[in-house]
Order: C-alpha cells, then sequence, then structure tokens
C-alpha cells in the first residue's frame, strides 16, 4: 500500500443516508457521551493511512466509535483493521491526544498514531471505498479539514486544539 498505492473497492458514492443521519442522531442523543477513535497509521516513509467512506464524502483516519467494556486501544486496533487490513500490536498504539466535538458536545475523539503496521486482511468493502498512503507534508484536497488540521498538528509535534473541527 505504501509509495501511494491506492485500494478501492465496488462501492460507489459517498453520501451519508438517511438511516445513517438518523442513527448519528439517536446515539447521539441517547447517550449522555460518545468517545471515538481516529488512528493515524504512518509507514516508513511518513506516509498516513486515510480511507474514504462509502457514506460520506473527503478522507479520514481510520475510526470508529468505542464499544462499552472496550479500551480506546483495542477499538483502535479493531478499527484499523476492519477499514485497512492494517494490523498492529497493541503497545504500538500511542495516545496522541483527545478532541471534543465542536458540534456535538458529548462527542470525544481520541486520536492514537501507530508506525509501520503490516498489511494482514483487506478493507471492509461495505464501508470503506477507498485505502490510500499520503505523504503527511502535501495530503491531497479532499482531505477533511479535521483530518488535514490533526495531521499538521503530528507533523509539528503539537501543540493540539481541543477541538475536532
Amino acid at each position: 500500500m505504501a509509495g501511494g498505492t491506492k485500494r478501492s473497492t465496488s462501492m460507489e458514492g459517498a453520501r451519508p443516508t438517511l438511516v445513517t443521519l438518523a442513527l448519528r442522531q439517536f446515539w447521539r442523543a441517547s447517550r449522555g457521551m460518545t468517545l471515538g477513535v481516529r488512528v493515524a497509521a504512518m509507514d516508513r516513509d511518513g506516509k498516513v493511512c486515510l480511507v474514504r467512506h462509502t457514506y460520506v464524502d473527503g478522507l479520514h483516519f481510520p475510526g470508529g466509535g468505542v464499544e462499552r467494556g472496550e479500551t480506546i486501544f483495542v477499538a483502535a486496533r479493531k478499527e484499523l483493521l476492519q477499514e485497512t487490513g492494517l494490523a498492529a500490536p497493541l503497545p504500538a498504539f500511542r495516545l496522541e491526544h483527545i478532541f471534543l466535538n465542536r458540534r456535538f458536545p458529548g462527542d470525544h475523539v481520541a486520536l492514537l498514531t501507530v508506525r509501520e503496521p503490516r498489511q494482514v486482511g483487506k478493507p471492509d468493502g461495505r464501508e470503506i471505498r477507498e485505502v490510500v498512503w499520503v505523504a503527511t507534508s502535501s495530503p491531497p484536497d479532499d482531505v477533511t479539514p479535521a483530518t488535514g488540521k490533526r495531521l499538521m498538528e503530528i507533523v509539528d509535534g503539537g501543540p493540539y486544539d481541543d477541538y475536532w473541527t
């Protein structure tokens, strides 16, 4: 996957469905607080792995929700494997920062980094349309604003904004 190689599935379109939007609103309303993880997986050449979902526009860090009884490290490893087919041992994951989602004040996002994960599987084609490796110094134009900001903070070694926006 390194060196700009892309993996694409046959899923088309990237707009959230009405069901997806409704479920997000339900989860946010029914839970006092939500916690998610995003993983900045980097190869030895300094490229970072990003994903394009089937249900939302832009390139994002792989990630997802932390389930009851799960640590952020276990959730990060699980989401990275599901969304990219990449794996790394738990001790390789490092917590960079925990952010508050300004649009949904009960939602928190933990950003973790992992270096040189191994390709052990394939991404979930139902959720992930494309997996790409990009240079941290020159990310593509369709990287989401929050992802682009986090990339700059990682490269610069902080400081981190406290908000995931």
